[in-house]
């Protein structure tokens, strides 16, 4: 028997162009579906469906919790295509009130603690709903919401919840898509409603003015907002900042003047013990120097104990440094991109958030009143149905004793229509009593009162809006009062720059950096005597470079033959009697790039720069620190020409010497002070170039070092001149390699 060809669709395709296809496909495939929440209840699809895989399994505040197993078993097999590990760490973050402001589940075992441990495997925790969850689920059953087809077509789930609770803002939001983020801190509910309350009345409300409603987020661990105000209302009208938060601590007196600080409040998603190894790792680096110890004394409340070196260091300059070095102060980011009502992601302010969720509850409210509506329908058809078989007890009876076709027959005797026959049909007879008949006859009131309620509020647009402004207050006092709705994060003003020294952040001690000819750099403890000097080791083909005697707070600036000035920190320079490291590898310093000078940075100077071609200015020593491993350029170069001459000015005049042995001297003064640029010409040259420079005081003569000898000229007569003059030779004993030292 011949073998059937299996049928292929092969089709001839670039490879940029499918995979761009499929990598667009998986883009929003992630974008919509996975990491980021929806404007109108605040969840992700995940987060949606384990809320209403509860809701079937009646797991209601009030009722008992059932395993975490079993619910997550119920999303994945009916909603949620994924592996359980994943719906599990999301169930998990949902009940865990150190993460979420608002808890959505109401977990009973072991779901994790603020230092980092891990939830107990999910066959050993329970879960239920809180009254949070439920109130984002009220009204699901009521048309309030569209559904679709589930992803095995087998039933339906919610596209958004009806979201009786501004969860979004209330409980944030983060996540990372494809070529898009998201990141939503959590904030006050009451405070929220306040701003809802005013924007009913007021839909061009400004961004300032609900930040006067909601003065910032609020962190479900505490801690203390210092943001300025302005920072904050730009962040919210971008929908894009970062603010800044901070722990909560306060200093605790002990006996004898000494003292301590307790931490009481961390950063919102800080690790309280990977803080805790952070700060214990900076204390035995000695990056911490004002601080002693560091203890967690922490039960169910947080309480770190930082104990100060000396009761004479001052609390605010410790924490200021603590601020600095640790994550006791965080930046949290803001990043409101979100999915709108039509599925689209996009960055929304403040406002737009807030108007979103309030049209959101507008239309749930029109789609509940209109089911209701339908349903009062349909009831008062059935109760006039029920009041003709009263009026007519006695021939309903004989009709459907005798009645071959009871149905039709009692329609066409008294012109029912098939759903009120029906209902007589399936009547009881305990029904028949004459007290039945009065309930039947208020129900059908009380009904018919209420859809002219309806009615008029679905013709009422103000009456809408009253009505959602009514039930923004019952959320506001249902979840906006008591321990769960007190604000928890305090906003306070920009604190004062404390300055810290940054003696304050590592301890000094003198120290001599060693850096060769070829860029090895290194420092060793103390401060090496000349003999010791020259006893110091260098790899082979490299020679001495610069030896140096600082202090291990010192800064050292680094000027190259590029025109750039690099900035290394002593503390940061690898230590030992090694050959140490490659000075390149800490900063940006081509291969064809040479070190001209290596100097501890001292603030308040001024150093003197010049290029081989005799160009140069004078500069403050401030302006050429570089922050960045890059360097900041300072000297600018003719093409070809190097940077030559480093100095510092100590002096009046400058004394100038090229290769061609001519030497100049004129008053400092007529060199300006530039921040950045080629400078002036200080001396003339024809095929030479400058060979070294000095500034001295003219009183005190011009000195220089030959061999072991030190020579000094106090008359310069005949080498005083002006500045881009050429010269004349110098002094007998000036060295013949034309350099002052």
């Amino acid at each position: 028997m011949k073998s059937q060809e299996p049928a292929l669709d092969i089709q001839e395709k670039p490879l940029a162009d499918a995979l761009g296809e499929r990598y667009l496909s998986y883009a929003l495939s992630t974008i919509m579906s996975r990491s980021l929440p929806d404007v109108r209840d605040g969840l992700k699809p995940v987060h949606r469906r384990l809320l209403f895989a509860m809701s079937q399994l009646r797991l209601e505040p009030t009722t008992p919790p059932k395993k975490s197993a079993r619910v997550v078993g119920d999303v994945i097999g009916k909603f949620h295509p994924h592996g359980d590990a994943s719906v599990y760490d999301a169930l998990v973050r949902l009940a865990q009130d150190f993460a979420v402001r608002y808890p959505l589940i109401d977990g009973q075992g072991n779901f994790g603690n603020i230092d980092g441990d891990n939830a107990a495997a999910m066959r050993y925790t329970e879960a239920r709903l809180t009254e949070v969850a439920k109130a984002l689920l009220e009204g699901i059953e009521q048309d309030a919401v569209d559904f679709r087809p589930t992803y095995d077509g087998d039933g339906d789930e919610p596209v958004v919840l009806p979201a009786n609770f501004p969860n979004l803002l209330a409980n944030g939001s983060s996540g990372i898509a494809v070529g898009m983020a998201t990141n939503i801190p959590p904030h006050n509910v009451g405070e929220i409603c306040d701003a809802l309350r005013h924007l009913i009345k007021d839909r061009d409300a400004s961004i300032e003015t609900l930040v006067g409603f909601m003065p910032g987020p609020d962190f479900p661990t505490g801690g203390i907002l210092v943001e300025p105000r302005d920072g904050v209302v730009e962040a919210y009208r971008t929908g894009r900042g970062a603010f800044r938060l901070r722990a909560r601590w306060a200093v605790e007196k002990l006996g004898q003047g000494t003292w301590q600080i307790v931490v009481t409040e961390i950063p919102y998603q800080v690790q309280k013990a990977r803080l805790v190894e952070k700060i214990a790792e900076l204390l035995t680096a000695r990056k911490l120097i004002l601080l002693e110890d560091i203890r967690d004394e922490s039960a169910e409340d947080v309480r770190l104990i930082l104990v100060p070196k000396s009761r004479n260091v001052d609390p605010e300059v410790l924490m200021a440094s603590l601020f600095q070095a640790t994550d006791l102060e965080i930046r949290f980011s803001l990043n409101m991109n979100v999915l709108d009502a039509d599925h689209v992601p996009r960055v929304m302010n403040l406002r737009e958030v807030l108007q979103a969720f309030l049209d959101h509850r507008h239309e749930v409210l029109v789609r509940r009143s209109r089911y209701r509506m339908g349903q009062i329908d349909h009831r008062l058809e059935v109760l006039g149905g029920y009041l003709v078989a009263y009026l007519n007890l006695d021939e309903v009876i004989r009709i459907i004793r005798e009645e071959d076709e009871p149905k039709a027959e009692l329609m066409r005797a008294f012109s029912l229509t098939e759903v009120q026959a029906e209902a007589i049909l399936n009547m009881r007879l305990r029904n028949l009593r004459r007290l039945e008949e009065m309930e039947i006859r208020r129900e059908n009131e009380a009904l018919t009162a209420e859809k002219t309620a309806l009615t008029e509020l679905l013709t009422d647009e103000g009456r809408r809006w009253k009505r959602i402004g009514e039930e923004i207050a019952e959320i506001r006092k249902k979840f906006g009062s008591g321990a769960l709705g007190k604000r928890r994060t305090d906003v306070a003003d920009a604190p004062a720059l404390v300055d810290v020294p940054l003696d304050a952040m590592v301890e000094r001690e003198p120290v001599t950096v060693i850096c060769s000819s070829k860029g090895w750099i290194r420092a060793v403890r103390g401060h090496l005597t000349e003999a010791e000097r020259d006893d110091v080791k260098y790899k082979d083909g490299d020679s001495k470079g610069f030896i140096i005697p600082c202090e291990t707070t010192d800064k050292l600036l680094v000027f190259a033959t590029n025109g750039k000035f690099f900035t290394l920190a002593v503390d940061k320079l690898p230590r030992g009697r090694g050959f140490g490291e490659p000075v390149r590898l800490m900063i940006d310093l081509g291969n064809d790039t040479d070190i001209v000078a290596l100097f501890p940075h001292q603030p308040g100077r001024k150093l003197l720069v010049a290029s081989e071609d005799g160009r140069g200015f004078q500069v403050e020593e401030a302006e050429v620190v570089a922050q960045t491993r890059s360097g900041k350029q300072v000297l600018n170069l003719e093409s070809g020409k190097e940077a030559k001459v480093c100095r510092p000015v100590e002096g009046d005049h400058v004394a100038v010497i090229g290769n061609n042995r001519k030497l100049l001297v004129f008053p400092l003064e007529q060199v300006p002070v530039l921040a950045r640029g080629k400078g002036v010409q200080l001396q003339k040259y024809k095929d030479a170039s400058l060979s070294d420079l000095k500034t001295f005081v003219l009183a005190e003569g011009l000195s220089w070092k030959h061999g072991e000898r030190e020579f000094r000229v106090t008359d310069l007569t005949g080498w005083l001149g002006d500045r881009a003059g050429v010269g004349k030779m110098p002094p007998n004993g000036f060295p013949k390699v034309n350099r002052f030292t």
